[in-house]
């Protein structure tokens, strides 16, 4: 089997593709109130670039696709792209991020085109709060959304939230409790200051803190990660259905397991989310170009850095917009 390796000696199976940079929030970390730019129609990637870069990736190792955005399900004919991408040979794991707005109304169609399993965005269970994050997202439509997807039939699914302090830390124990009688994962994300917010620094709450919170209420036993887990430590409190999981990229680096790759909705490839280089690859995609995009590729996974610049002290990158990058 083809395998993707880096300089550093980590296998590279796993990309990360948005296909779009539109979504139907404007979440406070993720993009400006007023939304993103508009990019030109000819800037996105049609369904079958997408899906031709798909294939070549696959072909060259990647085993594990998660389709992102901005938000995916905004994205007219997503359903009809996804049900194609799963039935690329060798792709052995299709997942989806979403906020889940669409769920409700989307789960069963996205379980019957291949989809595996969903990550959901919720960084409050208060309606108020929820609302002023999202600035204007409604919490009630996105636990809707959770339970469609159960009776869909997927997997239990992660719930991923950005703790910042002073505006939702308040609720960790609330959203831990979670998983006690559900089978979920929740997974608490340490706020990253992507759009160079000047107060990043007291807004961050460590992963260390946050578990600390969660263990002067509970017991909590570690637990082994597969294969295709992405970088969370997890955790599960004894006795519960669910699991605990604690993504730290800026107090607890996680770069030396690195597996992944992004390409943008307008094309661009990254080795890494904080990479302050980017290169396009609609010019060799449009010029039907495989071989150069293969070559490409390969390199993109050669230059992968030993890690990013992200620290408690200093944000080494220039601000971007999450949306833009993928999520």
């Amino acid at each position: 089997m083809i395998k993707l390796i880096d300089s550093y000696g980590r296998q590279i199976n796993y990309l990360r593709l948005s296909v779009t940079d539109r979504c139907n929030l404007r979440c406070v970390y993720c993009m400006p109130a007023d939304g993103v730019p508009q990019v030109s129609h000819g800037d996105i990637l049609s369904y079958e670039e997408l899906l031709e870069l798909a294939r070549i990736t696959v072909s060259l190792g990647v085993e594990k696709i998660r389709v992102t955005g901005g938000e995916p399900l905004v994205r007219k004919g997503i359903v009809e792209f996804l049900a194609r991408l799963a039935e690329i040979p060798g792709l052995r794991h299709l997942v989806l991020t979403t906020n889940g707005l669409l769920l409700e109304e989307m789960a069963e169609g996205l379980k019957a085109a291949g989809v595996q399993r969903l990550n959901i965005s919720l960084d409050s269970l208060q309606p108020a709060k929820f609302a002023e994050i999202t600035r204007g997202g409604d919490v009630a439509r996105v636990l809707a959304g959770i339970e469609a997807a159960g009776r869909a039939g997927f997997p239990p699914v992660k719930i991923n939230m950005v703790v910042m302090r002073g505006v939702n830390d308040d609720e960790i124990v609330d959203f831990a409790a979670m998983t006690l009688d559900r089978p979920c994962s929740v997974r608490f994300i340490e706020y990253m200051p992507t759009a160079g917010a000047n107060d990043w620094q007291n807004q961050t709450v460590s992963g260390q803190d946050i578990l600390e919170r969660i263990a002067a209420r509970f017991r909590l036993n570690p637990m082994d990660k597969g294969e295709f887990a992405g970088p969370a430590k997890d955790f599960r409190i004894e006795g519960a259905a669910g699991t605990l999981g604690f993504i730290t990229p800026v107090f607890g680096h996680f770069c030396e397991e690195c597996n992944r790759i992004r390409i943008t909705s307008t094309g661009m490839v990254k080795g890494c989310l904080f990479s302050e280089s980017a290169t396009d690859l609609k010019p060799l995609l449009r010029a039907s170009d495989s071989e150069g995009l293969e070559k490409l590729l390969r390199d993109i996974v050669s230059g992968k850095e030993a890690r990013h610049r992200l620290s408690p002290g200093e944000a080494g990158h220039r601000p971007f917009d999450m949306s833009k990058v993928g999520g």
